[in-house]
């Protein structure tokens, strides 16, 4: 096989003694700590936090080589988009003002108001607050709700 393909004998048998070298077996080692790290964190950490983890406990690497070495140990930080509303294209009907402003009250359950809040969650996605008030004995009802 050797002389088929133009290879040297030495060179064959000296494929199968292979060491790994120091600076692989460094680049190992720093890909663990680099992936306790970024478990640690939740997968919220990128190359530049973990760098500045990795400074901070006085192990002094470039961004640029911790950036090789997440991406070629496959880390991704979790990223979590901001909400961004875009206007709606159905036309907006205009309703009646039934109270006109007149808030005053004779018996209980005659007039209510209410409204909606939404808050955007870290991990849960939406929470909605609703909320209805009874304007005579100003009672006050709500209902929160979670929407991923």
């Amino acid at each position: 096989m050797c002389e088929v393909l133009t290879i040297p004998r030495s060179s064959y048998y000296h494929s199968f003694k292979k060491t790994v070298s120091n600076r692989e077996q460094e680049n190992q080692k720093l890909t663990k700590e680099i992936q306790r790290i970024h478990g640690r964190n939740k997968a919220r950490y990128g190359a530049l936090e973990i760098c500045q983890t990795l400074v901070n406990n006085r192990c002094y690497l470039s961004l640029k080589r911790i950036q090789r070495l997440t991406k070629k140990a496959r880390i991704r930080l979790i990223t979590k988009k901001k909400y961004q509303a875009y206007p709606s294209k159905e036309k907006v009907v205009q309703l009646t003002n039934l109270l006109k402003r007149n808030f005053s009250t004779q018996t209980i359950n005659e007039k209510w108001v209410a409204d909606i809040t939404c808050t955007p969650m870290v991990r849960d996605g939406w929470c909605y607050l609703a909320s209805v008030l009874d304007l005579h004995s100003k009672k006050l009802w709500a209902i929160l709700f979670l929407v991923q």
